[in-house]
């Protein structure tokens, strides 16, 4: 009895010292307690762009805060930027802003794992749903576009999408298709069609097409096709061109599944009499 006491006792020095230390380490931690309002870095005149990170150029800042000032004056929905990396004034900038209902800002940061994060008050929800947001910083936020144009244009391109929808009412998608998600679509479109194709292979020898089994695996084939294949493209784009080369490429999908069988297994000729 006396051993087990004396090993509680133990532990519980030993929990309260680690206790103390990581409370010592959080209070000497440099800058631990301004991490989240720095109004210091605030500037000292109104403007809409504060680029702490210097992802843009003086000639792009000064064209956004034309831009944003005039879209807030035509339509009353306000845009603000913020690019930031080892400092961040926090949440001073909204009262900064004046941040409300009506308002996003889009915050810059490349220390993350995208570039772009999104602060949407709840009244642009009514025209651009969370769905938008969430493809619009996987559009342009993620690494490899970065890589490839750039933080500022990652971040004009968000912003040009963003005050697009807004002046004409709302997006329930981002305007656009990217080569890599067409290809994509390209992709499902020829699947949605080979499993056409194998469901409409003859069963039977004086059947030239199964219907029946084409209509029984038309959810498959239909939700591949029409909802992965055709709907991000017609609701992203009025060019006909990517539309056309996804139904070809169904239709050579389906033809290539209903005839392999003949062309692996070609049918034996008749037997001599």
């Amino acid at each position: 009895m006396q051993i087990f006491s004396s090993r509680v006792a133990r532990q519980g020095q030993a929990l309260f010292s680690a206790l103390v230390l990581g409370l010592f380490c959080w209070a000497i931690a440099p800058g631990a307690a301004h991490a989240f309002d720095n109004p210091e870095l605030l500037p000292e005149q109104p403007t809409v762009v504060i680029d702490l990170a210097k992802s843009l150029t003086d000639l792009q800042e000064d064209g956004l805060n034309e831009q944003l000032t005039q879209l807030e004056s035509e339509t009353g929905w306000k845009l603000r930027v913020l690019t930031q990396y080892d400092r961040t004034p926090g949440r001073a900038v909204k009262e900064f802003w004046g941040l409300d209902d009506r308002s996003v800002m889009l915050v810059a940061d490349p220390r993350g794992g995208n570039l772009l994060s999104f602060s949407v008050g709840d009244d642009l929800y009514n025209l651009l749903p969370r769905t938008y947001w969430i493809e619009l910083q996987t559009r342009y936020g993620n690494q490899f576009f970065v890589r490839e144009n750039g933080e500022d244009n990652a971040i004009l391109q968000a912003l040009g999408s963003i005050e697009g929808c807004l002046r004409q009412g709302g997006c329930q998608v981002v305007p656009g298709l990217p080569q890599e998600q067409w290809v994509l679509t390209l992709i499902t479109s020829i699947v949605g069609g080979v499993v056409c194709g194998f469901a409409g292979q003859p069963r039977r020898g004086t059947e030239g097409f199964a219907w029946q089994w084409v209509l029984i695996f038309s959810p498959l084939w239909g939700i591949l096709f029409l909802a992965f294949g055709i709907g991000p493209v017609v609701t992203r784009t009025s060019d006909w061109l990517p539309l056309v080369r996804n139904i070809a490429g169904f239709l050579a999908g389906a033809l290539v599944a209903y005839l392999l069988p003949g062309l692996i297994y070609p049918p034996s000729s008749s037997s001599e009499t």
